[in-house]
């Protein structure tokens, strides 16, 4: 009878454990949609727990927006509809799971983001945009994606010097520019009032014009990573807008 209590004592403290393990792997105590663990690792649904088949903090009206053929997503999600302040999350999608890879601190727009971005409103337009071309004043760092290397990308030297090496590497966003060319290339398809020319690229430590910017490190990171064949994008806006 001792034999048989120990037993039963034992699988009950291993089936605890096995309970508490479950709760873990489902993100027990973590935040909803709306306030997203941008450096948290997807995780399978369940109680309390996240739908790894999603971009984590990414609502349904964006995530439907997200190619179907694509197994990159770079998230930017920003602090607050009027902050500068933002995280960059790398995603990469194995299988019909949603995996965090790496992530950094950023900068966006000085003023925030838009939902109907236009020339000059020094706001980050939120969405959803293909990556298909990438550059910058500094040689190829070994870049999966084609790498135009041209001095003209260099930011004016009337700028303030923090700003001056903003533009040695960058990633164009395919906001209303010409896919298949240089990042700086002028074409605005949809007119110049829409704005253009939206990076991501070097940060200089404070917000910016509308593009994101984070550390040179990330960059060469995204730049050595971002493989066309997984047709990467990025999904981009604050916390809220994301999420809706």
């Amino acid at each position: 009878m001792q034999i048989d209590s120990v037993r039963r004592v034992t699988v009950a403290v291993a089936a605890f454990g096995t309970f508490v393990a479950g709760l873990t792997a489902c993100g027990a105590g973590g935040r909803g949609h709306s306030d997203p663990q941008p450096g948290a690792q997807a995780t399978r649904s369940g109680a309390g727990g996240r739908d790894a088949h999603v971009v984590p903090g990414v609502g349904p009206r964006l995530l439907k927006r997200i190619p179907a053929n694509s197994r990159q997503v770079v998230a930017v999600y920003g602090e607050g509809r009027n902050s500068a302040d933002s995280t960059v999350v790398l995603y990469a999608k194995q299988g019909a799971t949603w995996q965090r890879v790496r992530s950094w601190p950023a900068h966006n727009g000085k003023k925030g983001w838009t939902l109907d971005h236009h020339e000059g409103d020094r706001r980050s337009p939120v969405g959803v945009f293909t990556l298909t071309d990438a550059g910058g004043v500094l040689k190829d760092p070994g870049a999966a994606l084609p790498y135009t290397q041209d001095a003209s990308i260099a930011a004016p030297h009337w700028w303030a010097r923090s700003h001056w090496h903003d533009f040695d590497y960058v990633i164009a966003i395919d906001y209303n520019r010409v896919k298949g060319t240089p990042p700086n290339n002028p074409t605005r398809p949809q007119g110049q009032a829409k704005g253009g020319s939206i990076w991501l690229h070097m940060d200089h430590g404070s917000g910016t014009s509308a593009c994101v910017s984070m550390s040179k490190q990330a960059m060469e990171y995204l730049l050595r990573t971002l493989d066309p064949e997984r047709r990467p994008v990025v999904v981009m806006g604050d916390k809220a807008d994301l999420a809706g």
